[in-house]
């Protein structure tokens, strides 16, 4: 089964193996955020703490930060998001991923929140 869990600042992270996960934007955050016109994406072997800015995301709206949902290294980035930024508007949880890192330590994912903590508090 899929490990699926989300920081206080509206990133997930998606295991893909025991060491390395998906990272994105939420559906919430993207809501929020409005049609997005603009990704800027880590370099692949960048080395990322938990909280770091990531990416940067402008939409008409603002512009924000993708934090690193916990630490590791960038291992592949979306580069489709160059070119259409509105994935991540479309289908932010799939097509709308951001970088796929290796994680320094899975332990970390024990802090981030799962779907139902999220749930609850994004429906405040």
């Amino acid at each position: 089964m899929t490990t699926l869990r989300m920081t206080e600042d509206h990133e997930w992270i998606r295991m893909d193996s025991s060491d390395s996960g998906t990272v994105g934007i939420t559906q919430f955050a993207q809501e929020q955020l409005g049609d997005i016109v603009f990704v800027e994406l880590p370099a692949i072997g960048r080395r990322l703490a938990r909280g770091e800015d990531a990416a940067v995301i402008e939409s008409v709206k603002a512009a924000a930060e993708c934090k690193a949902p916990v630490s590791g290294t960038v291992t592949e980035v979306n580069a489709a998001l160059a070119d259409a930024p509105g994935k991540v508007n479309q289908d932010p949880t799939g097509a709308g991923w951001f970088f796929k890192l290796r994680l320094d330590d899975v332990k970390q994912l024990e802090a981030l929140m799962d779907d139902a903590a999220y749930r609850a508090k994004t429906a405040k």
